[in-house]
């Protein structure tokens, strides 16, 4: 049995109710074991071992009271996962989906997906099964003042630097950096995704989105292709999935779909951008779904249906497709229906969106295939840009930021193909971006001895 095999079997004994961390970390395994062999000091220092055990995990009682007084108590969660290049760094999800082993998965991708973005930081990454859909604003302050009640005494601006991710806009942030600053009395970069006034960073909204589509025009080049005139799909409806369609739009695509957990819209005209601008005040402003979006439009609702069984059952055509909504929501059926439409640039702005089977469709059918890992990067790399602007006391402006970010998603672009192609993996981004990851942590360890 080789080092890989042994680890994912331990994980798999040990942590057997963990499906998702257990599919992150074969994933991993899988695509790292061809080092094995020119780093045997990996080996030596159970590097391999240690990487999938997390550092430290936090899991706490969040009881908070709603508007008719009545108490709730939700579960908080923070995995500190690896420090070994920087502070614990990844975001913060709130959805009744949440759980240890969710928490434990994303931050096990963290890991590699930090190391990416050529940044000093590590992985991380917490939440609770809080629902804060349908709450209040004073509902969701009196959660987020509670969780932080908890969360203020394991973070820090080098210690643990946590992020929004579903369920955490600015909103959340806002009011947990508030108990935060009260708790400790200080202002400090402590949490990113923060509003501009009290130091936030540009471009920080738009930077998973924008960097999704970056990281996809990387790949279309190396066939001497480029965005102009072709047609996309993008699920959710979101933060990511929002600024992922502006992005396309600037570049010329036409984007014809839109979802949430209640259903699914096709609009075959595509999007412009007063449709963008009706969809984010729905979904940002008045809190409403993508039916009701649909119904101000006339356009088709599909009701209950996920944007992927629509796509393959209408024989919806496209050239790429942005999975940005959540983990496995397109499976290897689907990925199927997506070749056969034509699609052939995947760019995933959620986190593991695919199924291991519909990667190997990928895989199969030749398709331009960005795990998340690198391509929803600019996120949490912008958010090390604000981390940065924090500690200097300065903002950098819109077009600084952006072309910070362009230049990082560029450089993971071509540290993925390099690291695959010196490992007998060229052209595949999946094993390059878990390579390129994984060594740089990997020699981080190893220099600290075995600790």
């Amino acid at each position: 049995m080789s080092v890989a095999e042994e680890i994912i079997a331990k994980v798999k004994e040990k942590d057997a109710h963990e499906a998702e961390f257990i599919q992150a970390v074969s994933e991993v395994m899988e695509s790292i074991s061809v080092t094995v062999s020119r780093h045997p000091e990996f080996v030596k220092d159970g590097v391999f071992e240690r990487i999938v055990e997390p550092n430290r995990v936090i899991m706490f009682k969040v009881p908070w009271i709603d508007d008719n007084g009545t108490v709730h108590v939700n579960r908080g969660f923070r995995v500190q996962f690896n420090n070994a290049i920087g502070p614990y760094k990844g975001g913060l999800r709130f959805h009744p989906s949440v759980n240890l082993g969710i928490i434990k998965f994303l931050g096990f991708e963290q890991i590699f997906k930090n190391a990416l973005t050529t940044l000093p930081l590590g992985g991380g990454k917490g939440g609770s099964d809080f629902d804060p859909k349908g709450k209040s604003d004073r509902e969701v302050m009196r959660f987020c003042q509670s969780f932080m009640m908890e969360l203020y005494r394991h973070i820090g601006a080098d210690i643990d630097v946590p992020a929004g991710d579903i369920g955490v806009g600015s909103r959340e942030i806002g009011y947990l950096y508030g108990a935060y600053k009260k708790l400790k009395n200080e202002h400090t970069g402590v949490l990113t995704g923060k509003d501009l006034e009290y130091g936030g960073s540009l471009i920080r909204p738009q930077a998973t989105g924008f960097g999704s589509v970056y990281f996809a025009a990387e790949m279309l080049a190396t066939r001497g292709e480029s965005f102009d005139g072709k047609t996309a799909v993008v699920s959710g409806s979101g933060n990511v999935a929002q600024f992922t369609i502006q992005k396309l739009l600037q570049l010329g695509v036409r984007v014809i779909s839109v979802s949430d957990s209640n259903g699914t819209v096709i609009d075959e005209k595509g999007f412009d951008k007063d449709k963008l601008d009706l969809l984010m005040d729905i979904k940002n402003n008045k809190r409403g779904r993508v039916k009701d979006y649909a119904a101000a439009l006339n356009l088709p609702y599909f009701d209950g249906k996920g944007i992927w069984d629509v796509i393959r059952e209408q024989g919806v055509k496209c050239d790429a497709a942005f999975p940005s909504a959540t983990q496995n929501e397109l499976d290897g059926e689907n990925a199927q229906a997506l070749v056969k439409n034509g699609c052939y640039c995947i760019s995933e702005g959620a986190n593991m969106p695919s199924t291991p089977e519909a990667v190997a469709v990928f895989h199969e059918n030749n398709v331009l295939y960005a795990p998340g890992k690198a391509s929803n990067a600019g996120g949490v790399a912008t958010s090390g840009l604000e981390m940065s602007q924090n500690s200097l006391r300065m903002s950098w402006d819109s077009e600084e930021v952006d072309r910070r970010l362009h230049n990082i998603m560029r450089s993971i672009h071509k540290n993925c193909l390099s690291a695959a192609e010196a490992y007998g993996k060229a052209g595949n981004y999946v094993d390059g971006a878990n390579i390129a990851g994984f060594l740089k942590v990997a020699k981080a360890m190893v220099s600290y001895g075995v600790i």
